[in-house]
């Protein structure tokens, strides 16, 4: 039966539970590049939404089903916050100049941004909240 599943490997060649080398999407210099760029300024955006005593950090991993994007951010107290995607890098690449405009839009830049700023701050408005004692009911 695991046969006819895609996650049954070939034999010799990929492990049951693994991808082929072939399905996973191979990403040129300029898409590196691109993405490397729009996921430095979601965390610069994030930054500009929160005090200095917050630390904002991005990565990108390779993953199964291709590059993962994480955006992190470590409040002065409470839990840490982040934001983790795959970008869809489908877009037409202009083969000439080999210029990729943008690897996430504008909008989902923004989004992320404003988010991950608005967890942060409930983090530590929840930490607070817990050792101070009202005034008034």
């Amino acid at each position: 039966m695991n046969g006819n599943t895609p996650y049954a490997g070939l034999p010799g060649e990929t492990q049951a539970g693994h991808r082929a080398a072939a399905d996973v999407p191979e990403l040129s210099g300029a898409q590196k590049r691109a993405l490397h760029r729009d996921v430095s300024r979601i965390a610069a955006q994030t930054r500009e939404f929160l005090p200095d005593e917050y630390i904002v950090d991005a990565d990108i991993a390779s993953g199964v089903g291709g590059p993962q994007v994480r955006v992190a951010v470590q409040p002065p107290i409470g839990h840490p916050v982040s934001a983790g995607f795959t970008p869809d890098l489908e877009e037409p690449v202009d083969t000439d100049t080999e210029i990729v405009e943008e690897a996430i839009t504008a909008d989902e830049r923004s989004e992320v941004a404003r988010g991950l700023a608005a967890s942060a701050a409930l983090q530590v408005k929840q930490a607070v909240s817990d050792s101070v004692t009202p005034t008034a009911r």
